[in-house]
């Protein structure tokens, strides 16, 4: 049973338990209250309870509230006992009625209850007695001003939840299906390039089936939200080590991690952050720096970490990277505001994931001087 479906039924509960204590005390001859009780209840049933989907609808369901508050009247002037009955009706205006007329129906509910009770004949008497009802008129519309608050408070954190999911798997998509693909391109590409060398195709092959089961088992890890493999095998340090080495030995090109400072442990989600943007960053020098070499540099300092990639490809025109410059270029001379761009779509990603972990992504480049990436998180 989901909430919706539980505070529904604690409603119902709550106009039963109030529509029947008062059965059960009061005057002595009670055939007609029972008779009149007995009806309220099963027209609730009928067009309250099994009338679920016609809820906010206001034909008929206004019609259906007019009747439960006439019967309720009668109730009161039959057995002032049943004044409690107003508790268990004040969900119903805003149950049934859409927007503002859930307002009106509430304020009709108060005022009809006041009036059963002889409180209009005592505001003759005595008019402060108006400022009970008015009061109350006003407590039952600040009450379903307020749950009607919470309600849209609760559907706007519900839609954010979706947003954030929806962002978080295009990302691990990207970093496990897209950089999986490319690296078995790659690996059937040279397989093709090989010729008549047989072992060199095996060996090629086998290499893009790996990639294949190796992308696949983490697709389906970060579907569940688990952390990647690496990083559950590992410590950070090593985790890059291993993402350079196998990185390495499918693109051909060589590949360093060093580490500065003390490696200490990091936020799961920072690790997650830093593993990424390594796999990203390579990713892109495989695919558009034509680099013969590239260094990672894990650097841990005092309240900061950073993962520098440093390639000696091509580079592109530029004096740096913020997120906004290069007029929209990404940082393998795709344009970053294209999203047909696989690389500009994984800039996008990496910054998002660092901006979410209090980090930022930068990027130095020029023209047949390779590219400088750096990744930078404040931690303790």
């Amino acid at each position: 049973m989901d909430e919706g479906a539980r505070w529904y039924r604690a409603f119902h509960v709550l106009f039963y338990a109030c529509l029947t204590v008062p059965a059960l005390t009061g005057r002595e001859d009670r055939t007609l209250t029972w008779a009149v009780a007995a009806a309220m209840g099963l027209h609730y049933w009928l067009f309250v309870v099994r009338g679920k989907d016609r809820f906010e609808r206001l034909h008929p369901m206004a019609w259906h509230l007019a009747v439960l508050i006439a019967l309720m009247a009668l109730l009161i002037v039959l057995d002032p006992a049943y004044e409690t009955l107003i508790f268990g009706m004040l969900p119903l205006p805003y149950l049934l009625l859409p927007g503002r007329w859930a307002y009106g129906g509430a304020a009709a509910l108060v005022t009809t209850a006041f009036t059963a009770s002889g409180g209009l004949a005592e505001i003759t008497r005595d008019p402060s007695r108006a400022a009970s009802l008015l009061g109350g008129i006003a407590l039952a519309v600040l009450m379903g001003w307020f749950a009607n608050f919470l309600v849209k408070a609760g559907e706007r954190n519900r839609e954010l939840g979706v947003l954030e999911e929806r962002t978080r798997l295009a990302g691990e998509i990207h970093d496990t299906l897209a950089q999986g693909f490319s690296g078995v391109i790659t690996q059937l590409e040279a397989a093709e390039q090989a010729g008549d060398d047989l072992a060199a195709v095996r060996e090629r092959i086998a290499g893009a089936k790996r990639l294949a089961r190796e992308s696949l088992a983490e697709a389906r890890r970060s579907v569940h939200q688990l952390r990647p493999e690496p990083l559950r095998r590992e410590r950070l340090d090593l985790a890059l080590a291993g993402v350079a080495r196998r990185w390495s030995a499918e693109s051909g090109i060589r590949a360093r991690m060093a580490v500065s400072g003390p490696p200490r442990p990091l936020a799961p989600e920072v690790e997650v952050v830093l593993l990424r943007a390594a796999q990203e960053g390579l990713a892109n020098v495989a695919r558009h720096a034509r680099a013969a070499s590239v260094a990672l540099t894990l650097t841990y300092m005092d309240g900061e970490v950073t993962l520098d990639v440093l390639d000696d490809g091509t580079g592109f025109d530029g004096t740096g990277f913020d997120g906004t410059g290069f007029d929209g270029a990404g940082f393998d001379g795709t344009r970053f505001d294209d999203p047909g761009r696989e690389g500009g779509y994984g800039l996008a990603v990496m910054r998002e994931r660092a901006a979410r972990v209090g980090g930022a992504v930068t990027v130095e480049s020029a023209r047949g001087e390779g590219t400088a990436l750096c990744v930078s998180i404040p931690c303790a």
